[in-house]
């Protein structure tokens, strides 16, 4: 499975207790190749799971790997933050949409689909 990784796939994934564990467990396992996923997801995930060494481990057992350049997508990013600056998205979901651009094959894989449905409606989309 080739798709992109939202922050909340990954915090459901890293944290047993989360209400969409188990389908978050259920997709992990049928990961043939790493998600792709950019460093703002990282950062929010090590936020709210409060591990950074849980996120660096995602990485390091290949589950997850950054593959986004902020700087060389600048000029889209800004374009996306002035078109949605009414819903108040933060970077990761510049990012993730971007992601979605470039991967237009590549479903997301989030929790968060009232975002998604709204700003990404042209990428194909995994939800619990």
């Amino acid at each position: 499975m080739k798709a992109i990784a939202d922050t909340g796939f990954l915090v459901a994934f890293g944290n047993r207790h989360d209400y969409h564990h188990e389908w978050a467990a259920d997709i992990a396992e049928r990961v043939t190749e790493q998600l792709v996923t950019c460093e703002a997801v990282l950062a929010e995930t090590a936020f709210h799971l409060g591990s950074s060494a849980l996120v660096l481990a995602l990485l390091h057992d290949s589950l997850v790997r950054s593959t986004f350049v902020l700087n060389e997508h600048i000029s889209r990013l800004a374009e996306l933050a002035a078109r949605y600056a009414d819903r108040k998205p933060d970077l990761a979901d510049f990012c993730l949409i971007r992601l979605s651009e470039l991967h237009p094959r590549y479903p997301a894989i989030t929790t968060d689909l009232a975002d998604f449905r709204c700003t990404a409606a042209a990428a194909a989309r995994t939800s619990p």
